[in-house]
C-alpha cells in the first residue's frame, strides 16, 4: 500500500495494525518517523513535485491520497496500481474557496475532474463531489477505483 503525502501518517497506520505493507512517502517525514516502530511502515522523504516519480518500476495493492493535489501525477497513481489494486483520492475542490483554504484554484479540483482523470484507465466504484460539514464546512471530491485487467481481483480492504 502507498500513503501519498501522508502527512502524519494516519492512514499508514491504520493500514500498518491491519496487516498491510505500508509505503508513506512524504517531503517531511517528522511526524511519520515518530509513529510506533511495531507497526511503522516503510518511510520515504521525497519532494512529490520535484524530480521523478519515485516509484517508477514498483507497483501497490492500493493507493491513498488525502488531503494532496498534484495533478502531473494523475497518470503515475494508475499506472502504478498492480492488477486489482485499489486508489483512493480525497481532497478538495471547486468551492472550497469559500470556506476557507485551500483557496488556489490551483489546489482545487474541478467538478468531475477526478473522474475525468481516472475513468479511462481505472473502474469508478464510488465518487462523491460535495459540501461537507465534519471536521469543518469544506467542498471536498472524493472517488474510489480499482485496476482490472482480468488477471487478479480488487483488492478488499477493511471498513471501520
Amino acid at each position: 500500500m502507498l500513503d501519498l503525502a501522508c502527512g502524519n501518517g494516519r492512514h499508514s497506520l491504520y493500514l500498518a495494525r491491519q496487516g498491510f505493507t505500508v509505503v508513506a512517502v512524504d517531503i517531511d517525514i517528522t511526524a511519520v518517523s515518530r509513529l510506533d516502530p511495531d507497526c511503522r511502515p516503510e518511510i520515504v522523504q521525497a519532494d512529490l513535485e520535484s524530480g521523478s516519480w519515485p516509484f517508477p518500476a514498483e507497483t501497490f495493492a492500493g493507493i491513498i491520497v488525502t488531503n494532496y493535489l498534484y495533478r502531473p501525477h494523475f497518470p503515475h497513481l494508475a499506472n502504478a496500481l498492480g492488477d486489482g489494486g485499489i486508489l483512493i483520492v480525497e481532497t478538495f475542490a471547486q468551492g472550497n474557496e469559500r470556506f476557507g483554504k485551500p483557496s488556489n484554484p490551483d489546489y482545487l479540483l474541478k467538478p468531475g475532474e477526478l473522474l475525468e482523470a481516472f475513468s479511462p484507465s481505472l473502474t469508478v466504484i464510488a465518487y462523491q463531489h460535495g459540501i461537507d460539514s465534519d471536521p469543518r464546512p469544506a467542498v471536498r471530491q472524493r472517488l474510489c477505483a480499482a485496476k482490472h485487467t482480468g488477471r487478479g481481483s480488487p483488492v478488499c480492504l477493511p471498513v471501520g
